[in-house]
């Protein structure tokens, strides 16, 4: 199979990823887990061979120059796919992100309703934040998708790369790929606040200076979706303090307080019927206590907030395990792969570790 065909074969199958390396075969994550194609190992040429057939001629300049790169690729009549092609070894490796071409909605995705209460506000920053590959960006176009139906107002979203297509409906909608229509995450949001956004998507916070703008963007009152790779609602504030120098950790914790609306924490779970994934979910809402806790930097004590939430649409990652478990969606053994506090988990479910 060339590249091409390849990602034809990713589509029926319906996985998440591919992965090409050479003088190895060609591997799909199917629901999670990777499945070795029965294909001849690939030939450093071949891989080579592949990633020019996916990069323009900038983006294979880049590739030389840093050792990687990030792209996108159409793939007319078949899909979408965000590409980072990489050298290993000293050949190319190519990571394959297949994406849906339909936009799915909230309720589809079965997440909570909290998700479009936090949509639905005109000001503030909702983070939505863990591991690669854990559906951040759908989650993100789920909401931005809930707005455009709902709002109008105008939408600017700032990604590497565009993953999912937007259409005007009732809002405006325009997507930025940053190393192709902005040089950088910071420069691309500094210019976003001359460009009368109301909701502006921040593909990925990574580093202090979009951190920066994005909170004081927030504060000013846009409404601002960014990502973090964080692994829970405590931790995510922590990392976006400390990401600051201890004169200026007072001011943030002031910001933060002032402007955070909602965390959500999630990672992708395979369904116990093999029907693809799912999302398990801690949702954190900044409620006068939580932003009081930021600023007092107590937030050891978030947690106990999180769990004693529930009215205000809280949950930790373990409660909606356990109601996933209950409803017989994922099974025990990935509850227990999960939870937070595994002890209390086994207990919840009345096995001993030495079942596993």
């Amino acid at each position: 199979m060339d590249i091409l065909q390849l990602l034809q074969y990713a589509v029926k199958q319906e996985a998440s990823d591919l992965h090409v390396t050479a003088n190895s075969a060609p591997v799909l994550r199917l629901h999670g887990n990777l499945t070795v194609l029965d294909l001849p190992p690939l030939l450093p040429e071949k891989t080579l061979e592949m990633a020019r057939q996916l990069l323009d001629q900038n983006k294979l300049e880049l590739l030389e120059k840093n050792g990687e790169v990030d792209s996108s690729y159409n793939y007319s009549g078949v899909g979408n796919f965000r590409i980072n092609v990489y050298y290993q070894r000293g050949a190319v490796s190519i990571a394959v992100r297949v994406l849906d071409t339909k936009i799915p909605t909230i309720d589809a995705l079965g997440l909570p309703d909290i998700v479009k209460t936090l949509a639905r506000r005109s000001g503030g920053l909702i983070l939505i934040t863990g591991p690669t590959g854990s559906g951040k960006s759908t989650t993100m176009a789920a909401m931005v998708d809930l707005i455009n139906k709902e709002k109008s107002c105008h939408i600017l979203t700032l990604e590497d790369p565009i993953e999912y297509l937007h259409i005007n409906k009732k809002s405006i909608i325009e997507q930025r790929e940053i190393g192709k229509d902005s040089r950088t995450f910071p420069s691309a949001l500094r210019a976003a606040l001359r460009q009368d956004p109301d909701v502006i998507l921040v593909g990925e916070m990574r580093d202090l200076e979009t951190i920066s703008i994005a909170v004081t963007a927030a504060e000013t009152g846009h409404l601002i979706l960014a990502t973090l790779h964080t692994m829970n609602a405590p931790q995510t504030v922590s990392r976006i303090i400390d990401a600051f120098d201890s004169v200026q950790q007072k001011q943030i914790r002031m910001q933060l307080s002032n402007s955070l609306v909602g965390i959500i924490s999630q990672r992708l779970l395979p369904r116990i019927d093999g029907r693809g994934r799912l999302a398990a979910m801690e949702i954190l809402v900044a409620t006068p206590a939580v932003r009081n806790l930021i600023r007092e930097n107590k937030l050891h004590q978030i947690f106990s907030y999180l769990q004693a939430g529930s009215k205000f649409g809280m949950q930790t990652m373990d409660s909606h395990l356990q109601s996933l478990y209950n409803n017989k969606l994922v099974n025990s053994r990935i509850v227990l792969e999960n939870a937070a506090d595994r002890e209390a988990m086994l207990r919840y479910l009345g096995i001993s570790e030495d079942t596993f």
